[in-house]
């Protein structure tokens, strides 16, 4: 019996010597590409066992910058704004970037929040602006989130004629502004902040509460690019002192390999998971429209 013992334990070991070191996939997303991905890693580990699939999420423009900058070498960038993989990876880090997925801006409020008796499409601002009210958003320069969430303000300016809102609105509750929209979460469950600026497809995923925002405001709807465009905020470059103007579009999240992508192989499996029927549904599942 021990020399059966022995020999399973031998075979095993020498089973997993020969099957070596697992090859690492690594992928750089967006905070909200977090549950997504995590379902599309997980579907790609079982097709492909000796891969291990190493996902990375950080805002999208932060996520740029730690292959412009700081030098590092996934395999793949998820964007939550294809615009920010053209502007800044394409063309010295990649050739173009896959539009895959879209989106809807929202405002998510916590269970007690003030003034959710009245909250509309129409008086959010005002509720956000007063005394009693803490409010969350990302960092503009970071996140896209963060400034989708100042081309709603300007676009709520508009709709409702007060040239005031969005200046107002910036200057209330900085300290409440975090790296990626995903950092707001524990804040509006514990009550930190009362209300914060997400996307539906985390709001959903997170069971929030949410009121939608008026189409004309909540940068989802490709019919009405004409009226998003009238909006624009500036965020930082892709290098240090340098700034790019944003204008506003309706939301496309961005997919691209790196053109040193360390597994250009596994990469391109990937993305071709992405876009098969499998990876529309999980998309599609977890609260976004599909573009591909």
């Amino acid at each position: 019996m021990k020399n059966l013992l022995f020999l399973i334990i031998v075979s095993l070991l020498i089973f997993s010597a020969c099957q070596g070191p697992k090859q690492e996939l690594v992928i750089f997303h967006a905070g909200s590409l977090s549950v997504p991905f995590r379902e599309l890693a997980d579907t790609f580990e079982l097709r492909h066992p000796q891969v291990d699939v190493k996902l990375e999420a950080d805002g999208s423009v932060a996520c740029v910058r730690k292959i412009t900058e700081l030098g590092r070498k996934p395999d793949i960038m998820a964007s939550a704004d294809v615009m920010i993989i053209r502007e800044m990876l394409v063309p010295d880090f990649t050739d173009s970037a896959i539009a895959f997925a879209g989106n809807e801006m929202v405002l998510a409020y916590g269970e007690s929040a003030p003034g959710i008796d009245t909250l509309s499409p129409h008086n959010w601002p005002l509720i956000l602006l007063r005394d009693d009210v803490k409010y969350g958003r990302s960092n503009p320069d970071l996140d896209p989130c963060g400034y989708r969430s100042i081309l709603t303000m300007k676009l709520q300016e508009k709709y409702l004629s007060d040239s005031e809102i969005t200046e107002s609105l910036l200057m209330k509750d900085r300290k409440y502004i975090r790296p990626k929209e995903t950092d707001l979460l524990a804040l509006l469950e514990t009550g930190t902040i009362d209300f914060m600026f997400i996307y539906r497809s985390v709001a959903e995923q997170h069971k929030l509460k949410f009121i939608e925002l008026n189409d004309t405001v909540n940068l989802s709807k490709p019919g009405l690019k004409d009226i998003y465009d009238n909006a624009s905020v500036s965020i930082a470059g892709k290098s240090r002192g340098d700034s790019l103007s944003v204008t506003g579009s309706p939301m496309v999240y961005g997919i691209c390999m790196l053109r040193d992508a360390p597994d250009k192989k596994n990469a391109t499996d990937f993305i071709e998971l992405l876009k098969s029927k499998t990876g529309k549904e999980i998309i599609r599942r977890n609260g976004q429209n599909v573009l591909l």
